[in-house]
This record gives C-alpha cells, sequence and structure tokens, in this order.
C-alpha cells in the first residue's frame, strides 16, 4: 500500500465536534504545517490542510497553501493515475478560486474515489463525479 494511503487512512474517521469545541486532531492539522491554531477552527475548510499534513507525514512534497487549487502546481500531471495520487476537484464552477482535494482511491467510469479530509465533515472516502477534475498529480518523495 502506498504511504500515503497507510497516513491517510490512519486518521480516518477524524471528524468535526459540534459546537464551539474543535478536535483537536483536525486543529494539529494545520498547527503542524506552522499555522497559527487560534486562526483555524474544525469548521474552516480543511482538506488542503489534511493533504498537506499527510504528505508531511510520509515524507512527500506540499503545496504548504491551505487552498486545494494550491495542488495543482505540486507534482507532476498525470494522464494514468495510480492510488494515492492526488486529485484536485473544482468546486462551485470550474472558474472559481473553490476547489477540493483528496488522494485517489479507485476510478470508476463515472466517478473517482477519494480519501480526504473535510469530506461530510470528516476523514473519509467519497465518490464524486469525473466532470469537476481539475487536475490528478502525482507527488514526489522529499529527499
Amino acid at each position: 500500500m502506498n504511504s500515503l494511503i497507510s497516513v491517510a487512512l490512519s486518521q480516518y474517521g477524524v471528524k468535526e465536534v459540534k459546537g464551539s469545541k474543535d478536535h483537536p486532531q483536525i486543529v494539529n492539522y494545520f498547527t503542524s504545517l506552522g499555522f497559527d491554531a487560534s486562526k483555524f477552527k474544525d469548521e474552516t475548510s480543511w482538506c488542503s490542510a489534511f493533504v498537506n499534513w499527510v504528505a508531511q507525514q510520509a515524507g512527500y512534497e506540499k503545496s504548504n497553501r491551505l487552498t486545494a487549487r494550491s495542488w495543482l502546481s505540486v507534482g507532476d500531471s498525470t494522464m494514468s493515475p495510480k492510488q494515492g495520487d492526488i486529485v484536485v476537484l473544482w468546486r462551485e464552477s470550474p472558474e472559481s478560486w473553490k476547489g477540493h482535494v483528496g488522494f485517489l482511491i479507485k476510478e470508476s467510469k463515472r466517478y473517482v474515489y477519494l480519501l480526504g479530509g473535510n469530506q461530510g465533515n470528516s476523514v473519509s472516502i467519497k465518490a464524486y463525479p469525473k466532470n469537476r477534475i481539475l487536475d490528478y498529480r502525482k507527488l514526489s518523495k522529499n529527499g
């Protein structure tokens, strides 16, 4: 199994806490990357923080940014994605700055299945329509 997938799966089920409290591990995704914890709550969009945290733990390059589309400039674009590669999706519209990012688990004819953070407010595996894909990215190991 790909080390990125192993690390991401170790977080499976981490879920936002309702109300004023925050899940400490979600806050840790931000702080371990050098972001100020007082500025982030578990309701903050955290898909990119999760992918950065996983990449850091597994020793891969990362975007160091909290926007999903920041991953469009990390790694190499690939036309033959494999399990563990990054998938960047658009959100609202292809021209919007908004997006979503996660790790490819598998593909079907119409869907990609991503392991990611902030999917249903948790680390989970979720299907997304392929027509929302902006790019597949293959990350490189550090060093």
